[in-house]
């Protein structure tokens, strides 16, 4: 009889420190810079520095995930003009800690945040091969796809 796999315990935190926002720096470049070859220019924006960031780091302190929530007038320019909305975006998840329940984490740690600043609703810009990642966590799809950053998308929003 073989023991299940070791599946590595990690906390999901909204990075209130330097070291955990450069964790998410390092997350969102291993797997948009260098895995879908998104120019850093792209990935890194102005919205960084006053978004609500999110990490997955491992017992260990090794980082496994990241994401963010735009919310306020930066949101609310994402969003076309809407209040109360926050913007889910950025969520990546290292290659190796894929399949570990991570991805969810991190989105209900958003979600959290987004609850804590008043936010009723989380918009957010999918890759479309991610659609169902979402649809499974009770975000729904509208409008048309579209290209960003070279990968194709769709806009998808859940109530909270």
């Amino acid at each position: 009889m073989s023991s299940p796999p070791y599946v590595p315990s990690y906390v999901v935190r909204v990075a209130e420190d330097p070291a955990d926002r450069e964790a998410c720096f390092a997350v969102r470049k291993d797997v948009f810079v260098v895995e879908q070859g998104v120019s850093p220019d792209l990935e890194y924006d102005t919205y960084d520095a006053d978004a609500v960031h999110v990490v997955a780091v491992r017992d260990d302190g090794l980082p496994l995930g990241a994401g963010r929530l735009l919310y306020g007038e930066v949101a609310a320019a994402k969003t076309g003009g809407e209040s109360g909305v926050g913007a889910l975006g950025r969520l990546a998840v290292v290659k190796a800690a894929r399949g570990l329940g991570v991805g969810i984490a991190l989105v209900r740690g958003i979600e959290d945040a987004a609850r804590a600043l008043g936010l009723a609703v989380v918009d957010l810009h999918a890759q479309t091969h991610a659609l169902g990642f979402y649809e499974r966590l009770g975000y729904v799809a509208y409008g048309p796809e579209f290209p960003d950053a070279g990968i194709p998308h769709r806009a998808m929003r859940r109530s909270l």
